[in-house]
């Protein structure tokens, strides 16, 4: 019987061989803008694709942070990981079929759920009076969490909705949970956009369906990672940088650019030690209403104020085709940010207006306050898309760029 080796000897092993066994032709043409750095974000990419599906609270999530506390201690930082307790979905069965046929699905993680028999009935489109609704969620619906079917998950006269996930490339593009920790309304099956002509013929002809959302909700723990490097002038207020690591399916493109960025910007600080202490916090249960940041903030809430500054990374950095956008709580350090951004040759493609509720996880340090500045791209092909993958969905010379603007807007805030 061949050895068993530990999960960390095991990742070290992936990383080593990733570059060998996944580097690109069309990757490798491109011209570096950093060769040196190019290679360790691409390094980055390729173990977070290695990984799995980055789910909160499951072995790729728990795998991930330990990669990461590794990586951390690499670049020479301090880690202090830390649990948070939560109650994950365990999907048993999740369908729907009629005439036959069946096609699987995704619930929403804030909604309510069948038993394993699930429930049946005349499938229809909203208003039709059919106790089984058709809606089709496009790009917009899923990047805000599914909002748009509040109203009718709460209407007493419909027992379930199917949701047509309409992404940018084809399949199933779950939307988020926002609602996670206090879920409403009748169950909502999220299927791929491959569904389409079948759920609308079926719609359209008033044909009876089985709809299943059978899931269970187990008590258990996720980890944020979090490290320090302690400044020249550790008794000043100290700069917070973040990145959420979770997400659906494998998120390469989602969530890998802010991880690379994270860890550039963790070395970079470690070798110049500037006058004040950067934290870094990558948090799990980002697609569940940012539950881990949400848990940070809970064991430290004074930091949200006492903070120099917050930097954001968020989601989309440096993937194919996304835009990205600027957010920020004031005029000065958001032009610190775009001065950076020129100077790496990183676009902004949109300065959100001041005032502004952000998306992503710089959302919560904005409710609280914080003086904040935040990256967010828009990636219309691969956002929550099965497909968004190494290294079809990254843009690797972009993500080289935003990683060397971030490090330097990162040294600028921790000056004294």
């Amino acid at each position: 019987m061949s050895p068993r080796i530990s999960r960390s000897a095991f990742l070290r092993l992936s990383l080593t061989a990733a570059p060998a066994l996944l580097w690109s032709r069309g990757l490798a043409a491109q011209a570096p803008v950093d060769p040196e750095q190019r290679e360790r974000v691409a390094d980055v990419y390729r173990m977070f694709h290695l990984l799995g599906s980055h789910r909160t609270a499951t072995d790729p999530d728990h795998d991930t942070a330990e990669w990461l506390a590794d990586e951390c201690t690499k670049r020479g930082a301090e880690v202090s990981p830390r649990t948070f307790t939560l109650q994950r979905v365990d999907l048993k069965a999740s369908y729907i079929e009629a005439g036959g046929s069946r096609r699987e699905g995704v619930p929403f993680f804030d909604g309510g759920f069948t038993t394993a028999d699930g429930l049946s009935g005349r499938l229809g489109r909203p208003g039709s009076g059919s106790p089984i609704v058709l809606v089709t969620l496009d790009a917009t619906a899923i990047g805000t969490e599914g909002a748009t079917l509040g109203a009718l998950r709460r209407d007493a006269a419909v027992r379930a909705i199917v949701a047509i996930t309409d992404g940018g490339e084809p399949g199933l593009c779950p939307s988020n949970a926002l609602a996670f920790t206090a879920p409403y309304g009748v169950p909502v099956l999220q299927v791929s956009s491959s569904t389409r002509e079948w759920l609308e013929g079926l719609a359209q002809a008033g044909a009876d369906v089985r709809l299943v959302a059978h899931a269970e909700r187990t008590a258990t723990t996720a980890e944020n990672t979090l490290a320090i490097v302690r400044g020249r002038q550790p008794q000043l207020p100290p700069v917070v940088v973040m990145t959420p690591r979770s997400g659906w399916w494998q998120c390469v493109s989602e969530r890998g650019g802010g991880l690379a960025c994270w860890l550039e910007i963790m070395r970079t600080v470690a070798l110049v030690r500037p006058a004040r202490t950067v934290r870094f916090l990558a948090s799990s249960g980002h697609e569940l209403g940012h539950l881990g940041l949400d848990a940070f903030l809970r064991e430290e809430p004074a930091l949200i104020k006492s903070a120099a500054a917050w930097l954001h990374l968020g989601a989309n950095i440096g993937a194919v085709g996304s835009l990205m956008r600027l957010q920020s709580a004031s005029d000065e350090i958001e032009a610190i940010a775009e001065a950076a951004a020129q100077t790496a040759g990183a676009s902004v493609d949109r300065k959100v207006p001041r005032g502004t509720v952000p998306a992503g996880e710089a959302r919560n340090i904005h409710v609280g306050g914080a003086r904040y500045v935040s990256f967010v791209g828009a990636n219309a092909s691969y956002f929550h898309n099965p497909m968004d993958l190494w290294p079809t969905s990254v843009n690797l010379d972009a993500a080289v760029r935003y990683a060397a603007a971030t490090t330097s807007l990162t040294l600028a805030l921790a000056k004294a």
